[in-house]
């Protein structure tokens, strides 16, 4: 184990990471760069002395599993995670769960779009990255705890702002469908990743449309190439859907564009202009 390195390295992964990037508040006085260490070791669930002596390069020996804590919590890209195991002289293991990393080249892509909404997706339904337009049309996920980012759970679970399912979208049931169904592959994928396991349970226990639709066992899921955004400001909001596949990381791109010259385009140039701010006078 080379402490020193290990500490170093620890440090130069939490000062590049601001808080909107994992769900915190970046709140006032905040001196340091990136995430406090408290608020490290809050997301990989170990105290904060222990955490703090990792970086001091007076720890023990950090188990797999704190390993593992930090690296979601850091959001260490597959090498980095192989490099900081290597640091602490424990090999890594084979991932047990869905990739919560994007890649670089896609989040570039993202912000490359500016008049289409576009999100990432994980195999469970989590939103792990999106631009300003897709937070616009749907929700401020920088807001939101990540627990919260989980389109899955949203649907059958809520909050049904005004009544309506997943932002009112028009075919909310069909993305239940299809979200159940997708779902139960992944978790034949991952049958040993606790949060896969946690997500399916809580869904069992509180939706009985969940639990019927869970209980056909289906795994074809449907596509829908065109929807629309019922939208408290700008009114409904009809939108072409693409789904792009990152098989190496079980990940999808989603991309909403409105077809030339419609409304729906004129509408979503609204809300480029508007942003989040909406966010503040609808709830």
């Amino acid at each position: 184990m080379d402490r020193r390195e290990l500490a170093d390295f620890l440090r130069s992964r939490r000062e590049r990471i601001t808080p909107a990037e994992v769900g915190l508040p970046a709140g006032p006085r905040r001196r340091t760069p990136g995430l406090r260490r408290e608020e490290v070791a809050q997301l990989a669930y170990i105290s904060t002395e222990y955490y703090t002596r990792l970086e001091q390069a007076r720890a023990p020996h950090p188990s797999h599993e704190v390993l593992a804590g930090l690296a979601r919590a850091l959001r260490l890209t597959d090498a980095e995670r192989d490099h900081v195991h290597h640091l602490a002289g424990t090999p890594p293991l084979p991932s047990a769960g869905p990739s919560r990393q994007v890649r670089q080249s896609i989040l570039d892509l993202l912000h490359r779009l500016p008049q289409a909404a576009a999100t990432v997706t994980s195999a469970t339904f989590e939103v792990l990255a999106w631009n300003d337009l897709a937070a616009a049309l749907m929700e401020d996920f920088s807001a939101l705890p990540r627990r919260d980012r989980n389109l899955v759970r949203r649907v059958f679970l809520g909050p049904h702002t005004q009544g309506q399912r997943l932002y009112g979208v028009s075919d909310a049931d069909a993305f239940a469908r299809t979200s159940t169904q997708r779902l139960r592959a992944a978790a034949a994928r991952y049958p040993d990743d606790p949060e896969v396991a946690e997500l399916v349970a809580e869904l069992l226990d509180g939706s009985e449309e969940f639990t019927r639709l869970w209980q056909s066992h289906d795994v074809s899921a449907e596509l829908t190439l065109c929807k629309t955004f019922q939208h408290p400001l700008v009114g409904p909001v009809t939108v072409n859907c693409d789904v792009l596949d990152i098989t190496d990381r079980d990940q999808q791109v989603v991309i909403y564009t409105a077809v030339p010259g419609s409304p729906s385009e004129e509408a979503l140039r609204l809300l480029s202009v508007i942003g989040t701010q909406r966010m503040d006078v609808t709830r």
